[in-house]
């Protein structure tokens, strides 16, 4: 089933019937809405929707550094800067005849927006080192959870590109906004993730979906997915998964059982997490019933405790063939951490 925005809410049928009205038309299009709400799925939809035969181009403003930005951008010739061994297109080229989704434009560096408005004004991009512009025919679509008319205030975006944006903006509701969506989105994902895991779906009783609607979900739509997938992974109905008051979480003083010195390993045997308590033996049955799942696991707990451990038993009981790498990500200076984590092309830094 293709990605899509989901809901029958009032809120999301009117949404809905925009996003048909306005894809087919080249118009830039500014998606707003808190994190988690499905910007890029809206994105998704427009383009879906749009008729256009070119591809759906993503990419996060915030997450490509400014000195390459504007190459990854509108690419470039070879020798346009050290290291450019080689010439090489950019998003844009690729996103010719289809849409370029501009996910976190707020982030994006005030000299970057002044070579966007100029791109958006007269459809052409000049790459980095070139002196010829090249026309293309890419449908804008930006988003960003900040507002932005506080940025251009604050003199942190452009107030030219923001209305050049603005033509038309889709605000997405969050999720406290429309509960009613809520059930059968918790439904959806139950038969969505139940096939990607193979796992058996949750049964529901209108008690777990009551408590579903009452929860206030600061992460959306994103996060109930989460709730859902944790579900499934730990065969519990979801409204146990849900995340408790942080206050009422604490405790205090000494817990009843202590298996600080569990975590050790013998050289004779393969490392694993150790202990006889009722909390360590229920560790150990969920490591061994989401381990061959291929979701992501967040490991929480104090320095010393195992952590590592738990990593290699979630490893070794997969049955994935791949080997297990660690890496400690804050030992790998911030400049060397993405091509230590992706790797590089050659001469792609000095």
């Amino acid at each position: 089933e293709e990605a899509s925005l989901k809901g029958e809410s009032p809120a999301m049928q009117e949404l809905a019937h925009i996003i048909a009205r306005v894809a087919p038309a080249p118009s830039p299009v500014l998606i707003l809405g808190e994190s988690g709400t499905g910007k890029e799925l809206a994105a998704r939809d427009l383009h879906r929707l749009s008729g256009r035969r070119g591809a759906f181009v993503p990419v996060n403003c915030g997450a490509i550094s400014p000195e390459l930005l504007e190459s990854e951008l509108f690419g470039h010739l070879k020798g346009a800067f050290t290291g450019a061994h080689r010439g090489r297109d950019g998003l844009f080229s690729f996103a010719d005849g289809g849409t370029l989704f501009l996910d976190e434009i707020g982030e994006m560096p005030l000299a970057m927006q002044a070579k966007l408005l100029r791109v958006l004004e007269t459809r052409r991009v000049r790459p980095v080192g070139g002196e010829q512009e090249q026309a293309v025919d890419v449908r804008i679509v930006a988003a960003t959870h900040r507002t932005l008319e506080t940025e251009v205030a604050a003199g942190r975006f452009r107030e030219d590109l923001y209305y050049r944006l603005n033509v038309l903006s889709l605000t997405l509701p969050a999720l406290r906004e429309r509960p009613e969506d809520i059930p059968a989105l918790a439904q959806h994902f139950s038969r969505q993730l139940s096939r990607e895991l193979n796992l058996p779906a949750v049964p529901w009783q209108h008690s777990d979906l009551t408590r579903l609607c009452h929860y206030s979900w600061p992460g959306n739509v994103r996060e109930l997915k989460n709730v859902i997938e944790r579900a499934l992974l730990l065969g519990r109905l979801p409204g146990d998964t849900l995340p408790v008051d942080s206050q009422a979480a604490q405790v205090s003083g000494r817990p009843a059982w202590d298996d600080s010195g569990d975590a050790t390993t013998s050289a004779e045997e393969e490392a694993s997490l150790k202990g006889e308590s009722p909390a360590m033996q229920e560790l150990a049955h969920i490591i061994a019933r989401v381990a061959p799942a291929p979701s992501p696991v967040l490991i929480l707990g104090e320095s010393g405790t195992g952590k590592e451990l738990a990593a290699r038993d979630l490893h070794r009981l997969s049955g994935r063939r791949g080997a297990f790498v660690p890496v400690n990500c804050g030992a790998i200076s911030p400049e060397l951490l993405e091509s230590e984590l992706f790797g590089h092309l050659k001469g792609a830094f000095t």
